[in-house]
């Protein structure tokens, strides 16, 4: 699949950056810019979401063939990867089947392991919507807050609506197939294989996606990881923490 991506910097090692579930390119605006100062960034959607083509497949086996594909057909050589949530499963899945198609790997805020679902009600709200009834953002804010009460989390699930050519509502995501793939996008790395490349997986103290116990996990197929815990953040580190992050990723690219 050929996927959007948008390129910051025009000299420096290759940067490639994957976004989470309900994502884009654009929420990794800030960080690429700040990057590009050193490498050359590569800001990618992932299929299903952003500006790349929706498909009915949606799972880490096809997610990390579009990642190999991206590289190859961008004649990029040697990147460095980081990856949030989804996508650093996406991320994780690709550097275990192919560690000589990159440098060094960076996991923010997601383990190997399986997780339950627990985007239930985020999917209940965003199909709640009925695009075509909807008049403004602010009208959708109001109609998603009675199933997602914290705005900051709504803002960021908004940036997924755009308007068509008639003007009307329209999911740059393609929700449906998401809804029916959430089990999938919950799945762990279950192949038994593993690299040796130099890993950094960067956890939110505030979130739960990354615990201690996760670490033999995290181990099992990066044996030469390091896990790097940020104060007072959660989920979306890169956010919440952006100077904080962008040491951690510095010193570890450096």
């Amino acid at each position: 699949m050929k996927l959007n991506y948008k390129e910051l910097g025009d000299g420096g090692q290759p940067l490639i950056i994957l976004h989470g579930l309900f994502g884009s390119s654009d929420n990794w605006m800030t960080i690429g810019r700040k990057l590009s100062e050193q490498f050359h960034v590569y800001l990618v959607d992932q299929r299903n979401h952003g500006d790349s083509p929706h498909d009915d497949v949606h799972n880490y086996e096809v997610m990390a063939e579009d990642l190999e594909e991206f590289i190859e057909s961008n004649n990029i050589e040697n990147p460095h990867i980081i990856g949030h949530s989804m996508g650093g499963k996406t991320a994780m899945y690709f550097a275990v089947q192919h560690p000589d198609l990159y440098d060094k790997l960076v996991v923010v805020d997601i383990a190997p392991k399986a997780y339950p679902v627990h985007h239930d009600t985020i999917l209940e709200g965003l199909c709640s919507l009925k695009l075509d009834e909807l008049e403004s953002r602010g009208d959708a804010d109001k109609k998603l807050s009675e199933y997602v009460p914290e705005k900051g989390v709504r803002q960021f699930l908004l940036k997924n609506l755009t308007r068509n050519e008639n003007k009307k509502f329209e999911w740059k995501i393609n929700l449906s197939v998401l809804e029916k793939n959430i089990e999938v996008v919950g799945k762990g790395l279950e192949k038994r294989l593993s690299t040796e490349k130099d890993t950094l997986f960067i956890g939110g103290k505030n979130s739960n996606y990354i615990k201690s116990e996760d670490h033999i996990a995290i181990n099992n197929f990066f044996p030469n990881a390091k896990i790097e815990m940020v104060e007072d953040a959660g989920h979306w580190i890169h956010a919440e923490k952006p100077e904080d992050f962008l040491n951690l990723i510095e010193d570890f690219l450096r």
